[in-house]
């Protein structure tokens, strides 16, 4: 008698062994197919919150604000320098014209080396107003660019958008790293292309190659910050290097996308990109940013210098992101904006290799 022949004990089942059975007729399980759905079951993750190396709330809500030129308004400041400016202006000529009077009075050569002097200094101060100006326009031209970029909308005709894509060319054509995408562009003149994809194949042809290049400008820029005021003895030595770094920076901004500013345009362009960094505040999260980075136990063990380099560092990354969205002709549509998470990785691990 086996096992399984043994009657189980009074009060159990009987134990059944394991069969297969096969349903047919009408009692088959019908199956029924149905598209494929999306669930939300509403759990937002709550882990990203803790992790280092995601670019902080408050910073991603500055970024989300794109730096803008400040309108050019009327002020009674304004005309008082004007005023002021001309009055002097009167002053110079009156006593430069008793100069050479004088000068005339003691001796012609005297008086006709002033002259000479006089027109010298003239012309060079023509030739400097002369570039100012220009600077100040090619500026101008960039910023209507980008207005008229920004109004073309689906019901635009692509004659708009090719006039403005013929200018950006214009703008652009001293750039060698730009001479691939004209080519493209212009192999698609004949095509009907609608307004808007015009527009972003423009910037994916003419604006890549010119973004990368922005991108290495601004790591490159935010890295030497990032060491030399980790390393330096003084403040002051410090402030200084960050001034002169983040003049370099918005300069070289604004020639490698063609504004090619000058001494006024490029105060033009600090004044407004300071102005941003106020406005969203950007300046005022570096400590937090720094926690962010580097962690809130490692933060407090190493040392304070090394801190500093870092938040001066993502400081200058950010005033370079705020230039690049001066500086651009074409608003950021069909590519990316970089953003200050891109830099925070490269800025750390340079100030951790600093000595």
């Amino acid at each position: 008698m086996t096992n399984d022949d043994r009657e189980p004990p009074q009060g159990q089942a009987t134990p059944r062994r394991p069969g297969v059975f096969q349903l047919s007729g009408d009692d088959a399980p019908v199956t029924v197919r149905r598209a494929p759905r999306a669930f939300d079951d509403g759990i937002i993750p709550t882990a990203d919150a803790d992790d280092p190396f995601i670019t902080p709330p408050e910073l991603a809500a500055a970024e989300a604000l794109v730096a803008t030129p400040r309108k050019r308004r009327f002020s009674f400041g304004k005309l008082a320098v004007g005023a002021f400016t001309a009055f002097l202006s009167l002053a110079f000529w009156l006593w430069a014209d008793a100069i050479v009077r004088d000068l005339f009075s003691r001796a012609d050569w005297l008086g006709y080396t002033a002259v000479g002097v006089l027109a010298v200094a003239v012309l060079a101060l023509a030739i400097v107003v002369g570039r100012e100006i220009a600077g100040l326009m090619r500026l101008g031209a960039v910023q209507s660019l980008k207005a008229e970029a920004e109004a073309i909308g689906a019901t635009s005709g692509p004659k708009t958008a090719r006039q403005i894509v013929s200018r950006l060319e214009t703008l652009l054509s001293h750039r060698a790293e730009t001479a691939r995408g004209r080519a493209a562009l212009d192999a698609t003149k004949d095509d009907i292309i609608d307004a808007p994809q015009l527009l972003d194949l423009a910037e994916r042809e003419l604006m890549a190659p010119l973004d990368r290049q922005a991108r290495a400008l601004i790591l490159g820029a935010s890295r030497r910050t990032s060491v030399v005021t980790a390393v330096s003895p003084r403040a002051v030595v410090d402030l200084a290097y960050v001034l002169f770094e983040v003049t370099r920076l918005v300069r070289a901004m604004a020639e490698l996308y063609g504004g090619r500013p000058g001494t006024i345009g490029l105060l033009r362009l600090l004044r407004d990109v300071i102005a941003h960094l106020a406005v969203t505040g950007s300046i005022a999260v570096g400590d937090g940013i720094a926690q962010q980075v580097l962690g809130h136990g490692l933060a407090a063990k190493l040392s304070a210098r090394l801190g500093e380099g870092v938040i001066n560092g993502l400081l200058t990354a950010r005033i370079g992101i705020a230039a690049m969205d001066l500086c651009r002709p074409l608003p950021f549509r069909a590519l990316r904006r970089p953003g200050i998470g891109d830099f925070i990785g490269d800025i750390a691990s340079s100030g951790n290799r600093t000595p």
